[in-house]
């Protein structure tokens, strides 16, 4: 080492010697190596000003810390520097004006996991994000179809039914799952694959009945797994008892999965674009219809408990002007989100995608969907009330203080 240190120091000598000999005056070489100096210093901040991501951002960078420090040197009290923190990328994400985009502290993105782990007790276990990407198992109920198939707390799901979940987040799984409710999938553990049997536990989000105005009402609690085409099967069972209208509820309903509205909404519409999918480099995801339609006098039930789905689904029926939209305005909450956990281990949740009919309506710009009939119920708690009425002159249901539906069984008699 000794020795290559000693050939490295008689190299520069050498080197500094050729100049000399060269004839090069010694400011030459001062002022050579001085542009070397600057160019390095030159590349150092631009490669500085792209990490942060160009100039704009760092000179915000520089407002922020010149900022803080200003606070800190000259603010009277005591300063909680990460509760500074935290308010400033709370503030930043609250910047958006868009009410479905927040920041999550450390802490605060801990029980969120936790909270979103209990959207799997519909299989009877709940899960978090494990540090080797997959996910890990924290409890799970005996005599559920989770408990049956053999999971244990403990276990890290690495896939759904061998498709990789390594690089998802919670959000990603839970979608995987939910669209899986009302059937039988793989669950990978590793090399270990669990057979998870949700068919004998589905409960059905829809209900339905043949009213005295031979109306057929359905509700829809939800577009969960199973919903779109429980949805058809409730109206196929009213038509086999001579109905001659339909009233579809989704009042209080919070949505769920695209693809469940686009099968009801696939059997009651004509050949068409019905709506799409929009990210931000604005690439589309396009539901179509066929061409087979219900071709029967229709009202759609929405209040503004009414969400997600549940708002695209009245929209779409009301743009083709397939059905009477009856209720209360819904509050436009039609953009999907994802979440990105930063670094220091908090998040954000960001509104990444949006519904958008086939018109070009963004229902979230747009504020929602407003009824072509507005009707309020004086008591909420009266929804859906009219089953075992024995119905009015007119062929209503006559003992339902159910506002909203007793307007929408008038105008369909």
């Amino acid at each position: 080492m000794a020795n290559l240190f000693r050939r490295l120091i008689d190299a520069i000598f050498d080197a500094i010697s050729y100049i000399f000999n060269l004839g090069v005056r010694l400011k030459y070489v001062i002022i050579l190596l001085l542009l070397c100096v600057a160019g390095a210093v030159g590349l150092t901040y631009n490669n500085m000003l792209n990490n942060v991501g160009g100039r704009s951002d760092y000179d915000e960078a520089m407002r922020y810390i010149q900022l803080k420090d200003l606070i800190e040197e000259h603010y009277i009290d005591p300063v909680d520097r990460g509760s500074m923190t935290n308010s400033a990328s709370a503030a930043i994400v609250g910047g958006l004006g868009d009410k479905w985009s927040y920041y999550m502290t450390p802490d605060e993105y801990k029980s969120y996991q936790l909270y979103s782990s209990n959207d799997y007790s519909d299989i009877g276990m709940s899960m978090i994000k494990h540090t080797s990407g997959g996910f890990q198992i924290i409890s799970v109920t005996p005599g559920t179809p989770a408990g049956n198939a053999g999971l244990t707390s403990g276990m890290i799901i690495t896939g759904i039914d061998g498709e990789s979940v390594l690089e998802s987040d919670i959000d990603d799984v839970r979608i995987k799952i939910r669209a899986r409710l009302n059937t039988k999938f793989i669950v990978n553990v590793g090399k270990d694959s669990y057979t998870v049997d949700c068919s004998k536990t589905y409960v059905t989000s829809v209900s339905y009945r043949l009213e005295k105005t031979l109306a057929g009402y359905v509700q829809i609690k939800n577009f969960e797994a199973g919903s779109g085409s429980d949805a058809v099967s409730a109206i196929e069972n009213l038509l086999m008892q001579k109905a001659v209208a339909l009233c579809i509820d989704v009042r209080g309903n919070e949505g769920g999965l695209a693809n469940e509205v686009a099968v009801l909404l696939d059997y009651l519409l004509p050949s068409g674009d019905m709506f799409y999918q929009l990210d931000k480099e604005g690439h589309r995801t396009v539901s179509r219809s066929d061409a087979m339609s219900l071709q029967l006098p229709m009202v759609v039930l929405i209040d503004s408990n009414s969400y997600a789905e549940a708002e695209l689904f009245a929209a779409v029926l009301q743009e083709r002007g397939w059905a009477l939209v009856m209720g209360e305005a819904t509050s436009g909450m039609t953009r999907t989100q994802e979440t990105f956990v930063l670094e220091d281990g908090s998040a954000v949740r960001l509104s990444t995608k949006t519904y958008v009919t086939a018109n070009g309506v963004d229902l979230a710009l747009a504020g929602g969907v407003i009824p072509d009939t507005i009707i309020h119920n004086a008591d909420p708690k009266t929804v859906g009330t009219t089953e075992g009425t024995l119905g009015d002159s007119d062929g209503t249901a006559s003992s339902s203080d159910d506002e909203q539906l007793m307007a929408a069984l008038k105008y369909l008699s």
